[in-house]
């Protein structure tokens, strides 16, 4: 089996990190699927409204980033590649859907906001993007935490 080297499995994460996996794969798999299962509401439909170049392409597109970084994630395998994928999925979701929230209409080519704008309805609608965004930072600092897939792919001779 071909071995990675230590420095992108290597983990000082605690047993803990298993349930900050787990609440990841959670949200970005049962979103992910979504995104294919109403795609006008959630996927391509919905990238249309907010004003997402090619939302026909890019829906699916992040569909499959979310279902396949939540797997990842999940089963502890290339932790930090996954964690990397969906905390750029996080970023581009506040960007285009919270920010305009935040200053009340839309920017950058995003659309104007259809809730209750400023920072409260922001923080409101945020809360999940940015619980997600700060465990998928921490995945990518600490890495997966004990036992994941991943130690098979380490390469222990140092």
């Amino acid at each position: 089996m071909m071995k990675m080297p230590n420095k992108w499995v290597a983990t000082t994460a605690p047993r803990a990190a298993v349930l900050v996996r787990a609440a990841i794969a959670f949200v970005f798999v049962t979103e992910g699927i979504q995104k294919f299962l109403y795609p006008d509401a959630l996927g391509a439909g919905r990238f249309a409204k907010i004003g997402i170049p090619a939302p026909g392409v890019m829906g699916p597109f992040v569909g499959v980033v979310e279902i396949a970084g939540g797997l990842l994630v999940l089963v502890g395998l290339l932790v930090r590649l996954g964690a990397f994928a969906l905390l750029v999925d996080m970023i581009v979701a506040i960007i285009s859907t919270k920010i305009p929230i935040l200053i009340g209409h839309g920017f950058m080519g995003f659309a104007d906001p259809t809730t209750r704008t400023g920072f409260w309805g922001m923080a409101h609608e945020a809360r999940t993007d940015i619980t997600m965004l700060l465990c998928c930072a921490f995945l990518l600092a600490v890495g997966a935490g004990s036992r994941p897939a991943n130690a098979r792919l380490a390469d222990d001779t140092r």
